[in-house]
């Protein structure tokens, strides 16, 4: 029975998310974090930023890759599918009622100014998971990370490095680092 209720609540837990929430996957996230980690502590901060990278790194949509991975974690095969279906049920149900009065809602001033409200909820959120996830990088005095994070943004953002390229450098940065950490281990 205890089982049950945990995939209840983990199914509702994320249809919830994904219902009330505007803005994609960057915008989940932190609100994922809140719930799983902060209030039913399923998960711990370094788990949440761990399964945040994978699903920032693997294809698809962010939101639902993330989804998959929490389920997966919390409640194994069982729970990945149910908090794929809690995460991509909501949309779909609004998806297809805008659809069917997609003119009136293209038209309407009022839904015009809440969407350009969004935005900047959206922004502010998303400020919010770079500085709550990068302190968590910092706190654990990871150094290396948050130089590749400045490093990659400028490099792309600036002078258009390949995507492909800097991810390459970035794995082999934190293969690099996790052998070190090993071999430091056994030394002592």
């Amino acid at each position: 029975m205890k089982e049950k209720k945990k995939y209840w609540t983990l199914f509702l837990s994320v249809m919830q998310l994904s219902a009330f929430t505007f803005g994609g996957g960057f915008v989940i996230i932190p609100l994922m974090r809140k719930k799983f980690v902060e209030k039913l502590h399923w998960l711990d901060e370094q788990e949440m930023l761990d399964l945040t990278a994978i699903a920032q790194s693997s294809p698809g949509a962010i939101a639902v890759n993330a989804s998959i991975l929490v389920g997966y974690r919390v409640a194994g095969v069982p729970g990945a599918l149910l908090t794929v279906a809690g995460t991509i049920l909501p949309p779909l149900v609004i998806i297809a009622v805008i659809s069917m009065f997609y003119t009136a809602f293209r038209d309407n001033v009022f839904v015009g100014m809440a969407m350009n409200g969004m935005l900047a909820a959206v922004a502010a959120v998303i400020c919010d998971v770079v500085l709550s996830m990068g302190r968590t990088v910092l706190q654990d005095r990871k150094l290396l990370y948050a130089g590749l994070m400045a490093g990659c943004f400028l490099a792309s953002e600036w002078f258009q490095v390949n995507i492909l390229l800097l991810l390459v450098v970035c794995g082999a940065a934190g293969a690099a680092d996790v052998l070190h950490e090993r071999r430091k281990e056994r030394l002592a």
